[in-house]
């Protein structure tokens, strides 16, 4: 059985997104988040959580609750003190963050399985999708589509923001016969989504042998048969041109792929980056112009940036 080191940071809803923001930048290979608020939000939506099992409380009503998964050989001191130290330097600036608290220890993998697939329910996102885990139960509305979706240990649930700005960039700008490109594909959501909204031909890659066995069984859980998963270096493997382009990853990476994204998009193709947190939107931006990019939208969800670009005729 496998054994993670898990940091929990006690905080106020208010500060999650630069917590995330900050967790993402490190070698996390999972994030668990109890925030009230989204929660006792869902109750009135669509699709509900049953709160038979949920017990998120324990810090109070306007406390959120992080999680954060660790190899178990990690420093995890050194770990704290990164997160410390950026909150501090985020402070330096001006920025506004509350008083929180950091905890720490081994947890077995069967534990935090059990632990986070309470939280995991389905989640309707853009016009049409709806993420459903696969312990999960839903009759689909309409013409929603139905991801079925094992995130496994090293991913989160897929319901994140760059993860959602994603899947509803694809499906707008996805048209027929369409090639799509999923670099840094993870869990394969966006893989999946699309395939399921009607693309041709989808490769999704990546570089960690997990994400693509995740992936892989993710593809198959949907049954569908037009979805490649390679392993390796990002753009490196793929071949071919595309129509769409897609990266969830983090604005440094982002920045490395974007000379080989354009030498494998179609002239008329799209580039949607995500992963990228407001602050370095511009770094992003001027990567993208040097490269012969012109951005074509901007999406803001919370402190994410999803920037969707086409290659410049002028």
């Amino acid at each position: 059985m496998s054994t993670w080191n898990e940091i929990k940071i006690v905080l106020q809803e208010e500060d999650l997104e630069f917590i995330q923001g900050v967790l993402y930048t490190m070698d996390v290979k999972g994030v668990s988040i109890e925030d009230p608020s989204d929660i006792l939000g869902r109750e009135q939506g669509p699709l509900t959580w049953d709160f038979a099992d949920i017990n998120i409380f324990e810090y109070g009503k306007d406390k959120a609750v992080v999680r954060a998964y660790f190899n178990i050989d990690v420093d995890v001191a050194e770990i704290v003190r990164e997160i410390e130290e950026k909150v501090q330097e985020a402070k330096s600036y001006g920025v506004e963050f509350h008083e929180y608290e950091i905890f720490s220890e081994e947890v077995n993998e069967n534990d935090w399985a059990n632990e986070w697939k309470k939280y995991y329910k389905p989640t309707k996102i853009g016009e049409r999708f709806v993420v459903k885990p696969l312990w999960e139960e839903y009759e689909p509305k309409g013409d929603e589509i139905i991801l079925h979706m094992d995130p496994g240990m090293a991913f989160g649930t897929g319901t994140h923001e760059t993860t959602r700005m994603c899947l509803e960039a694809v499906e707008d700008y996805m048209k027929k016969d369409t090639t799509v490109f999923d670099i840094g594909t993870g869990s394969g959501i966006l893989a999946i989504g699309a395939s399921k909204l009607g693309a041709s031909k989808v490769v999704g890659v990546d570089l960690d042998i997990v994400a693509v066995d995740s992936a892989k069984e993710n593809v198959g859980y949907n049954s569908l048969g037009n979805v490649e998963i390679l392993h390796g270096n990002l753009m490196d493997v793929v071949d071919g041109t595309a129509d769409i382009i897609v990266a969830n990853i983090i604005a440094e990476i982002i920045l490395v792929l974007i000379p080989d994204v354009k030498k494998k998009l179609h002239a008329d193709g799209v580039f949607i980056s995500s992963g990228i947190i407001r602050e370095k939107e511009e770094m992003v931006r001027n990567g993208l112009k040097e490269n012969g990019f012109m951005v074509k939208e901007v999406r803001y969800e919370g402190e994410w940036v999803c920037i969707i670009a086409e290659v410049s005729h002028a």
